[in-house]
């Protein structure tokens, strides 16, 4: 599985970009019902734990098991394209889903998703087409980020969520 992709095994923030091809109505646990129309969503995300990036986003793009966190309920549906990350100690998972959530046309498709252990309205966005990084990056130096060693990467395989 990390062989797809090249990621550091370091502590860290990503944001997975992911194609929604087909309208979807998805049962999201104790959330309620997430429903997707074409186009991309955005998760914010972090990988603090043991084998960091490397071994979160292997989770994300790997096994059909039962869902452990909320993004594993897109696995199915939806499509990582790109994954953006930084290993920076000072990114700021929750400043990310502000930075994400401040361009324009960006929705939230179900509140609170991926947001349990925070203050934020949801950490899954919403867009009918995707925005370049460079618009991500300039959003977070308004919130005051440096925006400073964000790298991105694609899956080698086309992976699902």
């Amino acid at each position: 599985m990390t062989g797809m992709i090249d990621l550091p095994d370091d502590k860290g923030i990503y944001l997975l970009q992911l194609s929604v091809v087909h309208e979807e109505t998805l049962g999201i646990g104790r959330l309620g019902t997430l429903w997707l129309s074409p186009g991309t969503c955005f998760y914010i995300g972090s990988a603090r734990g043991p084998g960091g990036l490397r071994a979160r986003i292997a989770h994300h793009l790997g096994s059909k098991a039962t869902p452990h966190w909320h993004i594993d309920h897109l696995r199915g549906p939806c499509r990582i394209t790109e994954i953006w990350f930084s290993t920076d100690g000072a990114a700021d998972e929750c400043l990310w889903a502000q930075a994400v959530a401040s361009i324009g046309g960006t929705r939230i498709p179900l509140a609170r998703f991926g947001a349990s252990d925070c203050r934020c309205a949801a950490h899954l966005f919403w867009r009918r087409r995707p925005f370049a990084p460079s618009t991500f990056r300039r959003h977070l130096r308004r919130l005051g980020d440096s925006a400073r060693g964000i790298r991105q990467t694609v899956p080698l395989r086309p992976g699902r969520a």
